[in-house]
C-alpha cells in the first residue's frame, strides 16, 4: 500500500510516523498547490490529511485512492457524498482532544476573567518592582463561580467542559440538538441560553444549520457582559458582527481559538477588537494529545487494511 501523509499542522519535529511506515510505502507532503497534490496522490491507495480539501475533482484525478484518514475529529473538508460515490472510506479521530480542548477553554476564561496575561506582562515590564504596595490593580477581575455557564453541544468535549464548569461552582446549562438522557444539567433552548448565560462555550460541528449561528440577531440576545468562548469551528461565528458587538460594548468579551479562515487574515475584523483573546487553533497541540491522535489515525488505517474499518464517517 502506498500512503500519502499531509504533515502540515501536525508535525513539529517531536513526533514520529513509524506506525504509518509499518503499514506501507509513505510519501510525506506539506501545504502544496492543488496541482502538485494531484501528482503526489495519483499513485496512492490512501491519503491522511488535516486541512486538505477532498472533493469530486480530487477523487476523479486520484482514482486509486480508496481510503482517506483525517488528522482530526471534524471532517468538513471532505465531501462525503463524493467519497461514497467513488467507494472511498473516510475515517476520523474521535475524542482524541477532549482533555486538551477542555483545558484550553478554561485557560482562556481564566486568562480573561483574571487578566493573567496583562498582569504577567506588567510584572515583566517592572510594574511590581515599582509598586508601593504588595499588589496592584489593572482592572476588573471576575469569578467563574456562580456564573450561568452555557454549553452548546453535548458531545465528549461539551460534557467535559460542563463537568469542569460545575467544579468551578458555575450553574451549568446545556443546549444540544438531541436532548441527552440522564443529563446532570438543565437543558435549555438556544434562545434561553443566549438570554440567561454569562458564559457560552461552543462545542458543536460546523454544518449548514450551525454556520454563523452567532450573528447580529443572536448576539443582540446575549447579556452585555457575557463572554463567548469558541474552541470548535470559526465558521460558527459571524466575525464582523462579533467585532461590532465587542467594540460597541454590547458584549463583555470573546475567547477564541478558531476563526473562519485559517491562518488568520490580516483584515480579520477580530484582530484588535476590544476584550477579545485569540489563540491560533492551538487547543489540541499538547504533546499527549497529538500522540493520542497519531495512535488513533494509524490504528484506523491498520484496521482498514485488515478489512475491519473503524471510525468510518461515510458509511450511511
Amino acid at each position: 500500500m502506498k500512503i500519502a501523509i499531509n504533515t502540515s499542522g501536525v508535525d513539529y519535529g517531536d513526533m514520529g510516523f513509524s506506525e504509518f511506515e509499518k503499514l506501507g510505502e509513505v510519501v510525506y507532503f506539506k501545504n502544496v498547490p492543488r496541482g502538485e497534490l494531484f501528482e503526489i496522490a495519483k499513485d496512492c491507495d490512501a491519503i491522511i490529511i488535516n486541512k486538505v480539501i477532498i472533493d469530486e475533482e480530487f477523487l476523479s484525478r486520484c482514482p486509486k485512492i480508496k481510503y482517506i484518514g483525517v488528522f482530526a475529529t471534524g471532517y468538513n473538508v471532505v465531501d462525503l457524498d463524493a467519497c461514497r460515490a467513488h467507494g472511498v472510506v473516510v475515517c476520523n479521530a474521535p475524542d482524541y482532544s477532549t482533555h486538551a480542548v477542555c483545558q484550553h477553554v478554561f485557560g482562556l476564561l481564566l486568562n480573561f476573567y483574571g487578566r493573567i496575561g496583562e498582569y504577567n506582562a506588567s510584572v515583566a515590564a517592572g510594574g511590581w518592582v515599582k509598586s508601593d504596595n504588595f499588589c496592584y490593580y489593572l482592572g476588573t477581575m471576575r469569578e467563574i463561580y456562580g456564573k450561568n455557564f452555557g454549553v452548546y453541544g453535548y458531545g465528549n468535549i461539551g460534557k467535559a467542559v460542563a463537568k469542569v464548569a460545575e467544579a468551578f461552582g458555575a450553574n451549568v446549562f446545556v443546549c444540544t440538538r438531541t436532548v441527552p438522557e440522564n443529563c446532570a444539567y438543565k437543558t435549555v433552548g438556544f434562545e434561553e441560553m443566549l438570554k440567561t448565560c454569562d458564559i457560552i462555550s461552543l462545542h458543536c460541528p460546523l454544518t449548514g444549520s450551525t454556520a454563523k449561528m452567532i450573528n447580529r440577531s443572536t448576539l443582540a440576545l446575549m447579556k452585555r457582559d457575557a463572554v463567548l468562548v469558541n474552541t470548535a469551528r470559526g465558521g460558527l461565528v459571524d466575525e464582523r458582527a462579533l467585532a461590532e458587538a465587542l467594540n460597541g460594548g454590547k458584549l463583555g468579551g470573546a475567547c477564541l481559538d478558531v476563526v473562519d479562515s485559517e491562518p488568520m487574515a490580516a483584515d480579520n475584523p477580530l484582530l484588535g477588537a476590544k476584550n477579545c483573546i485569540i489563540t491560533p487553533h492551538s487547543a489540541w497541540l499538547a504533546r499527549e494529545t497529538r500522540e493520542r491522535l497519531f495512535g488513533i489515525v494509524a490504528g484506523n488505517l491498520k484496521a482498514f487494511i485488515e478489512g475491519k474499518p473503524r471510525n468510518v464517517v461515510n458509511n450511511k
